[in-house]
């Protein structure tokens, strides 16, 4: 059964403390970060070796493109979704093609080391954020909705489930919650008129949703992730939104005004989320398991529902994409874009790990 939690690894194999809390039964999750990617082969194996010890497990990433990109050495690099929003200002139609195709090779070349999801895209607005910046599409939401409907098509054709961030917006307040307190103190008519709208808008290509660890404090005084007010009477009732729900990374600054970790996932779990994310802190992660016993498992369809279609292995990247019937041309449109194209396996020597 899919358990509550998801957790991070060490490091590119597997300890046997790994294995012991991979096997935790309200353990239902894995997410990789950089420390955990070498090559694409050994990304492979190393999800393969998840699933050896734990069958009904998601695994995930934060391969949003741009600085957000976990797998780099030997994977196609992809824009900061932020490049697509200039496209989009000169050549709208060039733009939304291009955001299908990243969409898409995101997509193929993540399942295709067996990742069931990345956590994109980004829906929030390029605002005053110190975090988000080009993570964002565009400063417009029209654009935003424009833009994150064709790229969520290409993750869908190529079988993979969206996941939205960070439900309700967190482009409209300063501070950084990975680091940091973020109290957003407009109204709710104002948020839902603004920063929600791509979220309202998008709502038929949603599979997951992941809020943010952001108070607003006109609406309740628990940062969104642990609100119920947001998670079940906004999210669940009024928008009728029946997806997964995530919590943001509870090892975060912003997560820790409701306590210690089994604090934070009691409350995350108990204000509605489906699944709750303890990352890069591996004592807080046992703390967490022991005490998610006492928690209900989560609904299994709906998280079943999160797998990804993932191809069998070819022996490399290449040939187990080729798999996909599109990735090819979505490579060369994505790479003659934005990038040298002779530069296909450059890797960025910026990688901030911290971000979901």
């Amino acid at each position: 059964m899919f358990g509550v939690l998801m957790i991070d690894v060490g490091g590119t194999l597997l300890t046997s403390d790994d294995i012991s809390l991979i096997k935790q039964a309200q353990v239902g999750g894995v997410i990789l970060f950089a420390r955990n990617v070498a090559t694409p082969e050994q990304v492979r194996q190393l999800c393969d070796d998840i699933r050896y010890h734990n069958p009904d497990i998601l695994i995930g990433v934060d391969q949003e493109g741009g600085r957000v990109a976990r797998l780099r050495q030997g994977f196609t690099p992809l824009p900061a979704m932020g490049r697509l929003g200039e496209l989009f200002d000169s050549q709208p139609c060039q733009a939304l093609s291009l955001a299908y195709d990243c969409g898409y090779l995101m997509a193929a070349e993540v399942l295709a080391v067996g990742i069931d999801l990345s956590f994109a895209p980004v829906l929030d607005l390029d605002g005053i954020s110190q975090v988000i910046g080009d993570r964002s599409f565009h400063a417009h939401t029209e654009a935003i909705i424009a833009l994150s409907t064709r790229f969520m098509q290409g993750m869908r054709a190529a079988g993979m489930a969206t996941t939205a961030k960070h439900f309700p917006g967190h482009g409209s307040v300063a501070p950084d919650s990975h680091i940091a307190d973020a109290i957003d103190q407009r109204s709710f008519e104002v948020i839902q008129a603004t920063d929600m709208q791509p979220f309202i808008q998008t709502l038929p290509w949603l599979d997951a949703m992941m809020p943010a660890h952001v108070i607003f404090d006109q609406i309740d005084d628990k940062p969104a992730g642990f609100s119920e007010i947001w998670l079940q009477h906004i999210v669940r009732e009024q928008l009728g939104f029946q997806g997964v729900l995530f919590s943001d990374d509870l090892s975060m600054k912003a997560a820790q005004v409701v306590g210690g970790v089994s604090e934070r996932v009691r409350a995350a779990i108990t204000a509605g989320c489906d699944m709750a994310l303890v990352c890069n802190d591996r004592v807080a992660a046992h703390e967490a398991a022991l005490s998610a016993q006492e928690l209900p498992y989560p609904n299994q369809e709906r998280l079943g529902a999160l797998c990804g279609k993932t191809p069998v292995w070819q022996g490399s990247l290449v040939a187990t994409c080729e798999q996909f019937k599109y990735w090819s041309q979505a490579r060369d449109n994505v790479l003659s874009a934005f990038f040298d194209t002779n530069q296909a396996d450059v890797v960025s020597k910026s990688d901030p790990t911290q971000y979901l």
